[in-house]
């Protein structure tokens, strides 16, 4: 048992040491560039050379590993072989196969294209893809550090990466910086979502547990007298706290408990483990948690914006929460998080002693680009934390935490060698204020495959204190052996996971630093052209036009509540002085500048929707504005079998709706009345929505192509309100 335990500890060290080595070399070395140019294969697969040649060296690199790995074991493909007829029509077959998928895969949506203005993606960095590529030959299994020595090291590199990035200390243990955070990469967002859920729900109940394992077990007895710290400031002990106290500690005072025990009352940890699998919710479920609860505390809450992404409901579901219970705080008119009414529900929650598992901040919706008041969510927490209640804070930061980059210093000098065209652009003032504070998020997703760039699957997920991820650790004997086995496999809800993510991530971010330099380059591109295709969409409309278009996103004139005139000259500013001009014009102007901020969405993202009119007015009929608005977006988009080929979609955009369930109906009626519609009625509206991720869509070789973008979508909205009045003339 000593040997085996003594192996195994060597492995840990191995890669330890071999983790310290390629930070090593990347501190030394840096890497990284101010000219996007070489990041991404480009829209016309400008740089299809640099690709091939990375995937010729990675395909090498792979099949020279195999020559001479193990140089005197025998081949089995003899050259005679590869002239049989057997060979020959397997060969045959193959080659036909794939060029029958290859014509296929032509009819994929170009996410490259200038025109894919649609879902959150875009093209994918070059690093990236070469990274996936060269680790998808040797097929690492990140379940286990056994099956994946390198990408397990690399997942590690980029976990701490990405943790950094969104501001958790990764330096260790301090006083004065606080626990050490821990990152994983996961398949997506949601799989993300439920594990932060699952820890949140484990880290509520687990004082329950210790509670009532010191009350039945005798080696545990003595442990009554340990001292916390609850909600309030206040000071008690294990033995004298009741269940509602308990369920309301924070996050750092239950992470340290197990320790706590070890070193004050010198309770072996494998022991109280071992006890603790009998009480916690883990394995008892909530029928078993129960009886040790004192009566009248309720079942537990979860609280997010009604904007939340649906894996939360999901994940609710699934953890046995319940979805019901999943608390929908309905939206300010930016779509953002009401801090009122979340208020109010913790109220709620407090006065009728309903535990609050988390309060979910987004920080990005997919639909409208929105961050929630995270600031204001986590003062909200220290005024409840008075009350006696206290809760875990989330950040979904799934598609926005690598905006995150536009904020970060480079750590190095860079070379100014090359011109930078599309000018950058930072988040306006609230939404800094919001990325500012998502470091007291006690955890985070954040995914790579959005924003970051990276193939799919990466998702990610980020806790401020490390020791969250052992709340949700099961140990299959098969893929961990105990020990000081490193592996990041059992601290999440996959099992097989494909070492290639993160190999992908980890050589993106390689190239691509996570700062202003970098990916905070990149976004900060892309924001700069998001606000110039608000701009030239919002006033495509003629006054003689059968259509006007209403944004979601109001003009800061009118999200500031100034009069019609102040509108009317923003409008016009803009359609004047930013529109029709070049970037370099647009930078020059200071009002401009200061402007372009404050326009379109927190981020990337807008949303808007059409209206028509019939012999010259506004139609107020709901239903005929959703038929019109539906029309436009399959007219615009790519779904099996409506299109023989890409070619033949000149734009791309996608569409959702705005429902008074999720919403609310003075949100709902409040952008009827806009859009010039009756609101007599609960029926939800139809919007459209267009997704920015190019950064070099304003600066093409033949300059600005947003204006082609203008051309193709006022094409498609006259030809639509053409079709649907003609046919409304008809009926």
């Amino acid at each position: 048992m000593k040997q085996a335990l003594s192996s195994r500890q060597r492995f840990a060290q191995n890669l330890a040491q071999q983790r310290e080595e390629i930070l090593a070399k990347l501190k030394v070395t840096g890497t990284g560039s101010d000219d996007l140019a070489g990041w991404f294969l480009g829209p016309k697969a400008e740089n299809t050379e640099l690709l091939q040649a990375l995937i010729h060296q990675a395909l090498d690199n792979h099949c020279n590993d195999r020559k001479t790995l193990y140089p005197n074991d025998p081949v089995y493909v003899t050259e005679e072989m590869k002239q049989t007829p057997e060979y020959q029509q397997t060969v045959s077959v193959l080659k036909n196969k794939l060029d029958v998928l290859l014509q296929q895969l032509k009819g994929s949506v170009p996410f490259w294209s200038y025109r894919w203005q649609s879902h959150m993606n875009w093209d994918t960095t070059l690093p990236s893809m070469a990274g996936y590529f060269g680790t998808m030959l040797y097929n690492p299994n990140n379940v286990a550090a056994e099956a994946s020595p390198v990408t397990t090291v690399l997942e590690m590199i980029v976990g701490d990466e990405l943790c950094k990035m969104l501001g958790y200390n990764i330096s260790g243990e301090s006083q004065t910086l606080g626990p050490k955070a821990w990152g994983h990469i996961t398949c997506d967002g949601s799989i993300a979502n439920n594990e932060a859920m699952w820890a949140a729900r484990n880290l509520k109940y687990y004082t329950i547990s210790l509670a009532a394992a010191i009350k039945n077990e005798p080696l545990l007895q003595k442990a009554g007298a340990l001292k916390i710290r609850l909600a309030d400031g206040s000071v008690t002990t294990m033995a004298d706290a009741g269940s509602w106290e308990l369920l309301n500690l924070s996050v750092d005072e239950v992470l340290g408990l197990p320790d706590r025990l070890n070193t004050e009352f010198h309770i072996n940890l494998d022991l109280l483990n071992d006890i603790m699998e009998n009480y916690s919710i883990q394995n008892i479920g909530f029928d078993g948690i129960n009886k040790y609860i004192d009566s009248g505390i309720k079942s537990p809450v979860l609280m997010a914006a009604s904007t939340c992404h649906y894996s939360w409901p999901k994940s609710a579901a699934v953890l046995g929460i319940g979805a019901n219970n999943l608390i929908k705080i309905y939206v300010d008119e930016n779509a953002r998080l009401h801090i009122g009414r979340l208020k109010e529900e913790l109220q709620n929650a407090l006065d009728n002693r309903m535990p609050v598992l988390m309060v979910v901040a987004v920080i990005g919706t997919t639909e409208e680009s929105a961050v929630d008041p995270l600031k204001e969510i986590v003062a909200v927490r220290e005024d409840f934390r008075k009350k006696g209640l206290n809760f875990v804070i989330h950040s979904d930061a799934a598609w926005g935490g690598y905006f995150t980059s536009i904020l970060r210093k480079p750590e190095r000098q860079l070379s100014n060698r090359f011109v930078l065209y599309t000018p950058t652009l930072t988040m306006n003032a609230y939404v800094t204020e919001q990325y500012a504070h998502i470091h007291q998020s006690d955890s985070i997703t954040i995914d790579p495959h959005k924003a970051g760039y990276i193939p799919y699957p990466a998702g990610g997920l980020c806790y401020k204190n490390g020791a969250m991820r052992n709340l949700v650790a099961f140990a299959a004997p098969v893929v961990y052996h105990g020990g000081v086995d490193p592996t990041v496999g059992i601290y999440g809800l996959e099992g097989s996971k494909p070492g290639a993510a993160a190999a992908a991530a980890y050589m993106s971010h390689q190239v691509i630093p996570l700062d202003q330099s970098g990916y905070g380059q990149i976004l900060g591109k892309c924001l700069f052209n998001s606000k110039r295709l608000y701009s030239a969409f919002i006033t495509m409309a003629e006054p003689d036009d059968p259509f006007i278009i209403v944004p979601f996103q109001r003009l800061p004139a009118e999200k500031n509540g100034e009069g019609p005139d102040k509108i009317k000259q923003q409008y016009e500013f803009i359609k004047e002085e930013i529109v029709p001009r070049t970037n370099e014009q647009i930078m020059a102007n200071p009002q401009a500048v200061a402007l372009l901020p404050e326009l379109g969405s927190d981020q990337v993202i807008i949303t808007y929707t059409f209206n028509f009119k019939e012999n010259g007015v506004l139609n107020k009929n709901v239903d005929k504005l959703n038929e019109l608005n539906l029309n436009i977006f399959q007219a615009l988009s790519l779904s099996p079998g409506e299109h023989d080929h890409p070619s033949k979609t000149p734009m791309y955009l996608t569409q959702s709706q705005f429902d008074n369930e999720s919403y609310g109906k003075s949100f709902v009626d409040d952008y009827k009345k806009r859009l010039g519609l009756s609101v007599d009625n609960d029926e939800p509206v139809n919007i459209l929505i267009s997704t920015t991720m190019n950064p070099w869509l304003t600066d093409t070789s033949e300059g600005n192509f947003i204006p082609e973008l203008v051309k193709v979508l006022r094409q498609t909205v006259l030809e639509q309100v053409e079709k649907l009045v003609g046919a409304l003339e008809e009926a």
